[in-house]
């Protein structure tokens, strides 16, 4: 008596099955009607990606290969006959990579039916993405997208992940990854402002971008602000209510290292939250923008890589000194350099001393110094980084927000 099959078996069929029909359904309403019309619909599709799954089941990856050339020859001679009247090969292509994806089903469900919603919805999205290509993006946003890229697939991956230099201190993996942060965080600002406009896209970007860093967020948002005067107001509130996102984001660290340290980082805290809300609010752009403005103003350049680059070289440069007061004080000088360290991350330096605390190295009441030192000269920090990316102007704005921001913080500690 044969054996029936097992659930994986019917499970990788019926995935194929269904990877067919969706594509194929897409595919059946474009390809016409009439003598002219396409070759392959809703059926070729689904017995298409069957195919290749009985391939598989029957002879593994080789009769696969032998399935793939077959389709893909038959494509090729569907596309003879039709490419006077639509010269495109997507639809061939897809049933190409629609028989794939039957096989691969049989060996990882789960990743070929995600591969195939994507086909799908990639091919569904062909109008909307013609146009955006088109006529919403323009040269200069391509040629940023591009750039982008490549630093985040091709540069980033290849850069070393281990400490060099003197004292071990450049990993240049991580210095790499600050610059694709940095232009990250400005792209997102730009991307923001497109989408909702200067009033209400860059505060919201400059918030969820602080989670990521603040100072970067900072940096990039005085780039803007120095680029063009109409974004200035919504970049100021985008670079203050970072702060906010600092003061949320070391809470959840401390929080996750050493909870017991949260009751004396209470008022420190939520007093520094407050002011950095109602500092921004002095800066919340208002009202619609003035009639002399264009409908769409000039956003400037998505990021600009030459300053993400200076700002990098200024961390390695603090990287360097915290790691030479380490290494020249060791264990006396932790104060001093939660401090440096500060510099870079306020965050790092949170999550450093809490690790301490709960390792027993450090007393829980002399916790509270040196994640305060590191959160005052990292407000330091920022305000160089703005007086760097926007210009006196920008600095003017943002330094007495960080000077108020860290007076309510030192306010929550004499409170508590």
């Amino acid at each position: 008596m044969p054996s029936l099959p097992d659930f994986s078996t019917l499970l990788g069929l019926s995935v194929a099955l269904g990877i067919g029909l969706l594509v194929g359904a897409e595919r059946e309403r474009r390809k016409g009607s009439g003598p002219t019309r396409g070759a392959a619909g809703i059926r070729t599709f689904a017995v298409t990606s069957v195919l290749g799954a009985v391939g598989v089941l029957l002879g593994g990856g080789l009769l696969l290969g032998v399935v793939a050339l077959v389709t893909g020859a038959l494509a090729v001679v569907a596309y003879q006959r039709t490419r006077e009247k639509d010269p495109g090969m997507t639809t061939e292509i897809a049933l190409l990579l629609t028989c794939l994806l039957g096989g691969l089903a049989m060996r990882n469900p789960a990743l070929a039916a995600g591969v195939g919603a994507a086909l799908a919805a990639l091919l569904a999205a062909r109008n909307r993405l013609h146009h955006f290509v088109r006529s919403v993006l323009t040269e200069r946003e391509l040629h940023d997208a591009l750039l982008f890229s490549a630093a985040a697939l091709i540069a980033l991956p290849l850069a070393p992940d281990r400490f060099l230099g003197p004292f071990g201190a450049i990993n240049p993996h991580a210095i790499t990854q600050l610059v694709v942060l940095v232009m990250a965080v400005s792209a997102l600002g730009y991307v923001a402002t497109r989408a909702l406009g200067p009033r209400y896209g860059l505060p919201l970007a400059g918030f969820a971008a602080g989670f990521i860093s603040s100072t970067a967020t900072i940096h990039a948002m005085g780039t803007r602000a120095a680029g063009s005067g109409p974004q200035a107001d919504g970049a100021i509130a985008g670079a203050v209510l970072s702060s906010l996102a600092t003061m949320v984001q070391l809470a959840v660290v401390v929080a996750a290292v050493q909870p017991a340290l949260l009751d004396p980082l209470r008022w420190p805290l939520v007093l520094g939250s407050l002011a950095a809300c109602a500092y921004s609010l002095l800066f919340f752009p208002r009202g619609a923008p003035a009639a002399g403005h264009p409908d769409k103003p000039d956003l400037g350049r998505a990021f600009d890589l030459k300053t993400a680059l200076a700002f990098a070289a200024i961390v390695s440069v603090v990287l360097l000194l915290s790691a030479a007061l380490s290494a020249w004080l060791g264990e006396r000088g932790t104060l001093l350099a939660a401090a440096v360290t500060g510099l870079v991350d306020a965050h790092a330096t949170a999550a450093s001393v809490a690790s301490l605390v709960a390792a027993g190295k450090l007393p829980a009441d002399a916790a509270l110094w040196p994640i305060l030192a590191g959160l005052s000269t990292n407000a330091l920090m920022k305000a160089v980084v703005a007086f760097h990316a926007g210009g006196t102007a920008y600095a003017a704005r943002i330094v007495p927000g960080l000077v108020l921001v860290i007076a309510a913080v030192w306010l929550g500690v004499w409170l508590g």
